[in-house]
């Protein structure tokens, strides 16, 4: 095959702990600088909360949390990634939101068997690009709690 006719995936690459995530780029609607967060009582521990983003309210959800990882501090590179899935728009706390990259297809793998990881449910294959491991994750999954 040649390089004009391989296929690519582009994503989102994004940091939480010392591990680099992806999401396809027509699921992401933007990305935001951390903002004022109103809890809301008597849901899971990783959602946060909500914001107020341009006029539409949208949960939030600290993947960090979500994953078993532990709880960061927020800091200068915090960044809220705001996707959309089936109509809902939510947000994802990440540590830092890195680059746009055009994976291509023969270079995702599917996902590891990894015996004990919170995460693994939430994980849909693994991009392998030069000295970079990606971890691709199932957005399905990730918001069914």
């Amino acid at each position: 095959m040649t390089a004009v006719e391989q296929e690519y995936l582009k994503v989102i690459v994004f940091q939480l702990a010392d591990k680099e995530y992806a999401i396809p780029v027509s699921n992401v609607q933007g990305i935001e600088k951390l903002m004022h967060i109103t809890r809301v009582p008597k849901t899971s521990s990783f959602v946060k909360g909500v914001i107020n983003l341009r006029g539409v309210v949208t949960p939030l959800i600290d993947l960090r949390e979500r994953f078993g990882l532990p709880v960061s501090n927020n800091e200068e590179t915090t960044r809220i990634i705001i996707i959309t899935l089936e109509e809902m728009e939510v947000g994802f706390i990440v540590d830092s939101a890195n680059d746009v990259l055009d994976i291509p297809l023969n270079a995702i793998e599917a996902q590891p068997e990894v015996v004990g990881s919170n995460e693994e449910d939430f994980i849909s294959g693994v991009a392998k690009l030069e000295n970079r491991l990606l971890i691709l994750l199932h957005l399905d999954k990730v918001l069914n709690p």
